[in-house]
């Protein structure tokens, strides 16, 4: 079995200084246009340059530490504390055979099967490393689809009359359709729906970062709530905390244009550290987990 559980996450800054450095970190080897970087990092700025995402992981953990028997460390794929320091940690510790929980429930190759190559990464820079192995995606997972929907009623609760809208990060078409993503996206969504007893819901897509002409998943959640002119839950299922994404691009861009449109709108909080999701990690440390295929959420090449 295991000796330890690694929670992998993204990262984000901490304060004003920290915000350029961190973004490139995540540009790294990627065709983004430096003026697309800096107008990312003004919604950083909006926040005093300090992601949430840190603070909710470190929430996170101090619920693990309760529920599971195991010591609990943390590594990033583009912040401090960075990942290859938080395996060379685990060596020093003793620790021989981890279990890793990325904060993405869903298959795609940022998702899922970047994260399996940070791991190995961090290991290869640390002589001796630990064995670690990646909990899969777990979109249907019952506890995940128990807490989604928990979120989901309590927003309910605030408008009842608002059309249910799900959110996600959009990624390019080809990395979509090189992965399970939208499929498990869809599944997730219709789970949660049902649980709540809503029939009628809608998929759409925030988040889009990509070089212009590259085709993205769509429509755009702003887009879709212009069309739709109407009182609106949103639902931002494709993430598991209420980081810097979902507080821009929902709580600040979407509910600006639901006031210009003179429409209502209630935004549902992520699973985050609902019971339920903190049970769910904890059956995966007592359990031993398959992996996912070899070659699995391959990096899609840009169409021509």
């Amino acid at each position: 079995m295991y000796d330890a559980l690694l929670v992998v996450s993204f990262g984000g800054p901490e304060k004003h200084e920290d915000v350029i450095p961190f973004l490139e970190n995540v540009l790294r080897g990627r065709n983004v246009p430096r003026q697309r970087m800096l107008e990312v990092a003004e919604h950083y700025y909006h926040f005093d340059g300090r992601s949430p995402i840190n603070d909710q992981n470190r929430e996170l953990i101090a619920r693990l530490r309760e529920a599971v028997d195991l010591p609990v460390y943390w590594g990033n794929r583009n912040w401090h504390p960075f990942l290859a320091d938080t395996v060379r940690q685990m060596r020093e510790d003793g620790v021989r055979r981890a279990i890793a929980f990325a904060t993405s429930a869903f298959g795609s190759y940022s998702g899922c099967r970047q994260y399996l190559e940070d791991l190995d990464r961090a290991r290869g820079e640390v002589e001796d490393a630990p064995e670690i192995l990646k909990i899969p995606p777990f979109p249907g997972h019952p506890c995940f689809v128990e807490a989604m929907a928990d979120r989901v009623r309590a927003a309910i609760a605030e408008l009842p009359e608002g059309r249910l809208i799900f959110t996600a990060h959009s990624v390019p078409l080809a990395m979509a359709e090189s992965s399970p993503y939208v499929r498990q996206l869809e599944q997730a969504c219709a789970a949660v729906a049902v649980a709540v007893g809503r029939g009628e819901w809608k998929l759409v897509y925030q988040s889009r970062s990509g070089p212009p002409g590259q085709p993205w998943l769509e429509p755009d959640i702003c887009d879709y709530l212009r069309e739709i002119r109407c009182d609106a839950v949103i639902a931002p299922i494709g993430f598991l905390s209420d980081h810097m994404e979902v507080l821009y691009d929902l709580d600040t861009e979407a509910r600006t244009v639901c006031e210009q449109l003179g429409v209502r709108m209630a935004r549902a909080g992520t699973v985050g550290t609902h019971p339920a999701v903190i049970r769910m990690i904890a059956e995966f440390c007592a359990a031993e987990q398959s992996v996912c295929a070899d070659g699995c959420c391959p990096p899609a090449r840009r169409r021509p």
